[in-house]
């Protein structure tokens, strides 16, 4: 019987996360909730695990209080067999300075990469709403005889100033890295296409080494994984591209097939939601053949009483809506929506308050945010930049525990 080769997970979940601010004002941006449920990093961890990589490091840096409990309370693997998920914070252990870049914080976290003794090594982002099977990437990477291979996701040519785009020959081999090029060429096969990173990348390890040590002594390297690393093994000749499409997750549909969103920016997370509430959703959270993991509190059923209703949303355990009007929203666990509340095309968080009568439209609500009696959100956009924060969408938002203004 062959020997599978034995894998490493390291997930970069150190990102500050401004553009989600503010969201991200008590949080690292991993621990951000998403879908009602679940945190981003759930789905990183989901894809690893499901993959059966059990043995993942979790690096972390800023605000990750609630990251590290939510990473201890949920992701509890089998430690007989030498599984793990643990969270690593910043250490300093090469001087008294944080990381620099995702490349440097790989270097400061090195003993993690010796005391395991990894073939190979995955580093993947923590902060993408996708899924995907790592295993047919690592299949991909060892086929080539890679030393770092990238997911590249096809977008159009047209939009590739929004990316990092990978510049690839036909037979996969990357030629170079743009960042947000205006005219980049397109792909071999497709001119119209051009790979975007996904920030998710498989290395062999001697070779990862290697590349961390000689980028750690150039004095004009910013230490990061795309912008660094993975240029110095194009030089090399031993960079490749593994194309996203060709990923086969089991239960995926043809609708979700490939799907992936970087919610970096609140319109972007606030239209992956909406993605979720679709008749037939984008994204599929429902697919039981690769699940997405994560903590569920011990809560009762979501109740509709006093004619409450919830059309085309999504409403979690523990929810109660009371003579109140959903639609198209996605409600997290323990909120509570009063008599006349209307809520739509939002996205509410655990344990928001909506008071009778109030209406909440186009907006997200972090945990534990009050809408008084007859208050409104959404409804003046020039009223609520005033009071809110307001994203270049017109999303309003308001962060943890905030008071909506009457």
């Amino acid at each position: 019987m062959a020997t599978e080769p034995r894998v490493l997970g390291i997930v970069l979940a150190g990102g500050e996360g401004k553009r989600l601010w503010p969201l991200t004002a008590d949080r690292a941006k991993p621990a951000v909730p998403f879908g009602g449920n679940y945190r981003l990093v759930d789905f990183v961890l989901s894809n690893l695990v499901n993959a059966g990589f059990l043995r993942i490091c979790v690096l972390t840096q800023y605000k990750s209080h609630s990251l590290d409990r939510h990473i201890t309370q949920t992701w509890r693997m089998s430690t007989v067999i030498g599984n793990y998920v643990t969270s690593v914070p910043a250490q300093q252990r090469l001087g008294p300075r944080w990381y620099t870049g995702s490349a440097d914080a790989i270097l400061q976290s090195a003993n993690l990469i010796y005391d395991d003794r990894p073939d190979y090594v995955i580093v993947f982002g923590a902060d993408h709403v996708y899924r995907m099977d790592p295993r047919q990437m690592v299949a991909a990477h060892i086929e080539t005889g890679a030393a770092g291979t990238v997911a590249g996701i096809r977008v159009p040519r047209a939009e590739a100033d929004q990316f990092g785009v990978i510049d690839a020959s036909g037979d996969g081999r990357v030629d170079g890295f743009l960042e947000k090029p205006k005219n980049p060429p397109g792909l071999p096969d497709d001119p119209n296409s051009v790979y975007a990173s996904m920030g998710n990348y498989v290395f062999t390890t001697d070779a990862l080494i290697e590349a961390l040590r000689e980028d750690a002594v150039d004095e004009e390297s910013v230490h990061d994984m795309g912008t660094n690393i993975m240029p110095l093994m194009v030089k090399k000749g031993g960079a490749f591209v593994y194309d996203f499409k060709d990923n086969e997750v089991p239960g995926a549909t043809e609708r979700d097939h490939g799907y992936w969103r970087d919610v970096g920016t609140i319109d972007a997370y606030y239209d992956a939601h909406m993605d979720l509430v679709n008749v037939h959703p984008i994204f599929n959270l429902y697919n039981q053949r690769w699940p997405i993991y994560t903590h569920h509190p011990q809560l009762p059923p979501a109740k509709f009483v006093e004619g409450g209703i919830a059309q085309e949303s999504m409403v979690g355990a523990g929810a109660i809506v009371s003579g109140a009007t959903v639609r198209h929203s996605v409600i997290a666990p323990n909120v509570r929506l009063e008599a006349g509340a209307y809520v739509e095309g939002s996205v509410l968080m655990d344990g928001v308050h909506v008071g009778r009568g109030a209406v909440v439209r186009k907006a997200i609500l972090d945990k534990n945010c009050v809408v008084p009696e007859g208050a409104h959100i959404g409804l003046e956009p020039d009223l609520d930049r005033h009071r809110y924060h307001v994203s270049d969408g017109g999303i309003a938002v308001l962060g943890k525990g905030e008071i909506a203004e009457q």
